[in-house]
């Protein structure tokens, strides 16, 4: 059985004639051809105009672009051809000129050839590659002023803009420019601004869009901060209020203790317990008085040693590193005595030393806590020296607790 076609062995390419053989293997450099009973469809897709030669290739075409309806423009009669390249007959031609005529009708529609340097100028320009193609094309590629001056001859044709197909091998004659070189050269000028001005729009549309953007990505970080900050917040008056319920179970305990050693002391001396009506008398009726700004001397050990803490820190607010520092001091010599009660050295400081002073002596507060922890100044102010008989455990733990929080609390004096 004769073959309808020839198929390229190396890609598989349908090809109708010996002549399109012979071109694809002068592309290619293909040149394994055989004779197949596959015939090579003429199917032109409905919405590009695209030409497909099998329903492979067309299902291809469908995948990329979407595009699904084809028109079978396949000729009927398809007939076999050789591997040996035809024999024009001049005198059929002549005789026959309808045939010839068919057989023109029948040729694979193809995306004309275009100087690829001219069509990225015009593209530069501002012409769609569509437009620009057919230029190049209906100009015979003759130069830029050429297609330009098409380009302006033709600018109200509906197919303007529609990518040109022709017969395959056809040549086009290029037509006489009808413009005075100044008239194209004011109509080169007025394309070329044109398309400057597109451009210039659609930059700045695009910085608009850059810019509603970058204010929407501020907005949401400015967002998540304020609800990261407002949870801190939360958590940090939390703290303080478990520590202030800590501080007030642990005064209950002291006062508590304080009044079994009352009663102890008494039960030694043989006096009889004391009574509890005697002990506290009834309360005489609260007169409330207008609050006052004045501020008040904390009562308790442990208000007074926060409060020179937080005297320290306001005093020295704009140097946090050696705030810091003179807290973690006081820290190690309060732990020392409470590890240490019976070692001298640890109980006596020598006021003069220049660490002691860099680190706390200099600062207002440091020695007023000190001094509340029990510290007593000896020797003329010499010397700080805290007695074995007036270490209180009690208030050496109260002092860490309060130094503690002082160095892990960042909201410390600021509240």
């Amino acid at each position: 059985m004769a073959g309808v076609s020839l198929k390229c062995g190396d890609c598989g390419a349908l090809l109708r004639t010996v002549e399109e053989a012979q071109e694809h293997a002068e592309l290619t450099s293909h040149s394994n051809f055989s004779e197949s009973t596959e015939p090579v469809l003429n199917l032109i897709c409905t919405a590009c105009s695209k030409p497909c030669r099998s329903k492979t290739e067309s299902d291809l075409h469908t995948k990329r672009t979407g595009h699904t309806e084809f028109v079978d423009k396949t000729s009927e009669a398809v007939k076999p051809i050789s591997l040996e390249a035809p024999k024009v007959d001049a005198t059929a031609s002549s005789e026959n000129p309808s045939a010839a005529a068919s057989t023109d009708q029948n040729e694979e529609m193809v995306v004309p050839e275009v100087d690829k340097k001219l069509l990225e100028e015009l593209e530069s320009m501002g012409f769609s590659t569509a437009r620009a193609t057919r230029a190049l094309h209906y100009s015979g590629n003759a130069g830029l002023e050429s297609a330009v001056n098409w380009i302006v001859e033709h600018e109200n044709d509906p197919d303007i803009d529609q990518m040109p197909l022709v017969p395959t091998n056809t040549k086009i004659e290029a037509p006489k420019p009808s413009l005075t070189p100044e008239e194209l050269k004011a109509k080169q000028q007025e394309l070329r601004e044109r398309a400057r001005k597109k451009k210039e729009e659609e930059e700045k549309r695009m910085e608009r869009e850059r810019e509603k953007e970058r204010i929407r990505i501020g907005k949401e970080l400015l967002e998540a901060k304020r609800i990261e900050a407002d949870n801190e917040r939360k958590r940090l008056l939390a703290l303080r209020k478990a520590e202030k319920e800590e501080e007030k179970s642990a005064r209950e305990k002291i006062k508590q203790k304080l009044e079994e050693d009352k009663a102890e002391r008494r039960r030694r001396l043989g006096l009889p317990p004391e009574e509890p009506s005697a002990a506290k008398p009834s309360p005489a009726p609260v007169v409330e008085e207008k609050k006052s700004f004045v501020p008040v001397r904390p009562a308790t050990k442990a208000e007074q040693m926060r409060e020179c803490l937080r005297s320290l820190k306001q005093n020295h607010k704009e140097d946090d590193a050696r705030v810091k520092r003179a807290f973690q001091t006081l820290l190690t010599y309060v732990g020392n005595v409470a590890r240490n009660p019976d070692e001298e050295k640890f109980r006596k400081i020598r006021l003069s030393n220049q660490s002691f002073q860099d680190r706390v002596g200099s600062l207002r507060g440091g020695i007023e806590f000190l001094e509340n922890c029990g510290f007593e100044k000896i020797d003329g102010g010499e010397f700080l020296f805290l007695p074995r008989d007036k270490i209180e455990m009690a208030v050496l733990n109260s002092a860490g607790s309060e130094l503690d929080s002082a160095i892990k609390n960042p909201f410390f004096g600021v509240l």
